[in-house]
């Protein structure tokens, strides 16, 4: 086996396994490791994210959708906007790409035992949610009550249908999902709203409780106030931030805000540690 540690940008080889069309336009791969040491050593933290490769066009960087207590694979999910993520979109199961990571930091999960986590995500802004809400899942009797508030513009805008199902035949789980005005069909049976206002009505409470949010700029920029309204302080809410992230080392730069590196400091900050950034952000 060769000594992948003596070059930071050479990628693993994984085989996609499975592929799953969330959306006309965003697609979910599971990715196993072909080194079979590499697949058994590999782990990660909630939050954390990854470079993936399409060989010939480059690389993009997505958080790693799945959750640390499920071994064996890796998951990513992202939209083709671009040309690798138009190269990726074109490949088939059974073919390789190639995993860069993990990088970054992770949300403090061991923090949150013994509270309500309150989680509020927006469109394809779900995935980077999705990996810590399977793990508190997966450990659920460490936590308190869990509610989750998710919207889309549009029905098929929302990613991880069947497990949205699933989480809203949970009696464990509190779902409150919405699409914005006009993006409701007939049959429809979540909300219509935006987000912030969603999440006032659900009105969660604060008390002994974490917020984790990540959403679209606008969604953001409107949910952190209605979370103080609600009572929780910018230390209880937690976001996670993939801005302009290049190289996942620091050494590019394309991510600083300010003296703050998403791809080394984050890309989990909570809202205080937000609020302390450049306006530029």
């Amino acid at each position: 086996m060769c000594d992948h540690s003596k070059n930071i940008y050479l990628p693993q080889l994984a085989t996609i396994t499975d592929i799953v069309d969330e959306t006309p336009d965003i697609r979910t791969f599971r990715l196993v490791f072909q080194d079979e040491a590499v697949r058994d050593s590999f782990t990660f933290r909630a939050g954390q994210f990854a470079e993936y490769s399409a060989f010939g066009a480059g690389e993009a960087t997505f958080c790693i959708a799945s959750a640390p207590t499920r071994p064996g694979y890796i998951e990513c999910c992202f939209r083709a906007v671009g040309r690798v993520t138009e190269a990726l979109r074109s490949l088939e199961v059974g073919e390789t790409i190639g995993v860069r990571g993990p990088y970054g930091n992770s949300f403090p999960i061991e923090e949150f035992f013994g509270k309500n986590l309150v989680f509020v995500a927006g469109g394809i802004a779900l995935p980077p949610l999705r990996t810590l809400i399977r793990q508190c899942l997966d450990w659920r009797d460490r936590f308190g009550d869990i509610t989750i508030v998710y919207g889309a513009r549009t029905e098929s805008d929302l990613v991880y249908k069947r497990e949205l199902k699933e989480w809203e035949e949970r009696s464990d789980v509190r779902l409150v999902k919405t699409v914005d005005p006009g993006g409701n069909s007939p049959e429809w049976d979540g909300k219509v709203g935006f987000v912030p206002a969603i999440l006032e009505d659900a009105a969660p409470s604060a008390g002994n409780s974490i917020a984790l949010v990540c959403g679209p700029p606008i969604m953001i920029k409107f949910t952190l106030p209605m979370l103080e309204k609600l009572g929780f302080a910018d230390e209880a809410i937690y976001t996670t931030l993939e801005n302009r992230m290049k190289c996942g080392l620091g050494k590019c730069g394309r991510c600083n805000v300010g003296n703050v590196y998403v791809c080394k400091d984050g890309p989990v900050f909570t809202a205080a540690q937000v609020k302390a950034m450049p306006q530029e952000f």
